[in-house]
């Protein structure tokens, strides 16, 4: 029994015979589609500009207009609802008029019903390929890359370049600078816009569980498998499959991605026969996969196939020039998502934003306008309503290690820690390491003389941006 909240695609019919408008009506019914009947021209131009329609189907010769002026007089309202015209008197010229005009499809009488049934749902489909790739445009649109700086230009550039390639791109940056955000543009802005876009975060997963998640199982294949899984491969299809924190995958995960990229094949847990996949892959991660991959932690090769093409993008902190347009951007999305008004905003607060180090990046500084709109007494924002947490101010808590015999001795503790515990000290110490070598964690650990694993671990205990 069909579902009854189904969409049906909703279908103008166009005709002045009765017993083919009766012939027509059921045959379309009977593929599945709502059906709304005019018996004129002018009748069918005034139904479908009170109603939306998934596809028109229209005579050519009708009582008053012909099929030609209702194409044009849709097409004006709607230019991309496809228009199929239809015609005992087809010629050729007529055809060629119908299609100049704009129709997505010309038949000609006497109608072969599994035709037109074929058609219509062809033309359905199309026009819902479009609504998705205007929805995805309007997505993008609504989460736009702010760039102001000449570094997110950059950025930007590189998206516009990279988008219809279809290459794989490795995208790098810190936690919180939009790496997901760049991944959709490409996606967006791609050869299959109107395909899946699937995200996985690598870091999110124990081993197994991310196997399962990328690559799907088999019913049976281990405890709690009680049915059947597709994985994200597969369900991306002809789409793109976003691998986030990549360099947190396991050595077993990155060998069966390898395996990917190579035989452009999955085999699920479980499975014994390969699946062909076609899915683009884009990755990102926060760390350095040539460091990594330097200590034996992230495979070279792998590695060689995820950067056909690299994007790094800078942290908010190394583009000052984009800190007031983003805060401009998330003022305004923070009063349309909360019923909140804000009339002006005083220079002092744009100032104390551009001295915040900012180590959250972006999504820190959406976190902090959202909290100051919301919680602003007053419909103007000035400094005192933002919440800056003060370690990590420019300029405040700087470990700025001394030079010995032009070596570079233990790093100096933060200033100002009287109050600080011994782990708020040792996070300090890690996070402005990783900062001073961006994010090199051999760097960092070689300058704090512990092990690289140790900082790693450290990274993860302390939620550190990197």
């Amino acid at each position: 029994m069909p579902n009854e909240l189904e969409h049906k695609p909703k279908i103008l019919l166009v005709e002045d015979d009765p017993d083919g408008r009766a012939a027509v009506t059921d045959a379309l019914r009977d593929g599945n589609c709502e059906v709304v009947a005019a018996d004129c021209g002018r009748k069918g131009v005034e139904i479908f500009r009170s109603r939306a329609f998934d596809a028109v189907l229209s005579d050519i010769k009708l009582p008053d207009i012909d099929g030609i002026e209702v194409l044009r007089q849709i097409l004006q309202k709607e230019p991309g609802v496809p228009v199929l015209l239809m015609t005992a008197y087809g010629t050729v010229s007529s055809a060629v008029e119908a299609l100049k005009a704009g129709a997505y499809d010309y038949i000609l009488k006497p109608l072969d019903l599994a035709e037109l049934q074929a058609k219509i749902a062809h033309a359905i489909e199309t026009q819902s390929l479009r609504r998705q790739v205007s929805e995805l445009k309007q997505e993008l649109f609504a989460r736009p890359i702010i760039a102001k700086s000449a570094a997110m230009l950059s950025v930007l550039d590189q998206v516009r370049a990279a988008a219809p390639t279809g290459a794989t791109v490795l995208i790098l940056g810190e936690s919180g600078t939009g790496k997901e955000l760049v991944a959709r543009a490409l996606h967006a802005l791609g050869k299959n816009p109107e395909k899946s876009f699937v995200a996985v975060n690598c870091g999110a997963f124990a081993e197994t569980l991310l196997e399962s998640e990328l690559f799907g199982h088999e019913k049976g294949s281990f405890t709690g498998a009680d049915r059947a899984h597709a994985g994200a491969f597969e369900r991306a299809g002809e789409g793109t499959i976003f691998l986030d924190e990549i360099g947190l995958a396991s050595p077993r995960v990155q060998s069966r991605l390898l395996r990917v990229l190579e035989e452009k094949e999955i085999m699920r847990v479980g499975g014994s026969k390969p699946i062909a996949v076609a899915a683009r892959i884009l990755s990102a991660s926060n760390r350095d996969l040539d460091d990594l991959a330097a200590e034996k932690l992230f495979r070279q090769d792998l590695l060689y196939r995820l950067k056909v093409i690299t994007i790094h993008i800078p942290p908010l902190r190394a583009r000052p020039e984009d800190i007031r347009p983003l805060a401009e951007f998330f003022i305004a999305r923070a009063c349309k998502d909360h019923g909140r008004q804000i009339e002006a905003v005083e220079p002092d607060f744009y100032a104390a934003l551009e001295k915040h180090a900012w180590p959250g990046n972006v999504r820190e500084l959406r976190n902090a306008i959202e909290s100051a709109v919301v919680l602003a007494q007053t419909p103007r924002l000035a400094a005192t309503n933002i919440k800056l947490t003060p370690s990590m101010q420019v300029g405040r808590d700087s470990l700025v290690p001394p030079q010995t015999n032009g070596r570079t001795a233990s790093p100096a503790l933060p200033i100002n820690q009287s109050n600080q515990t011994l782990a708020e000290i040792e996070r300090s110490a890690i996070l402005e390491a990783l900062r001073r070598h961006n994010g090199s964690r051999t760097l960092a650990a070689k300058e704090l003389d512990i092990s690289t694993r140790t900082i790693q671990r450290k990274i993860r205990d302390y939620n550190l941006p990197f």
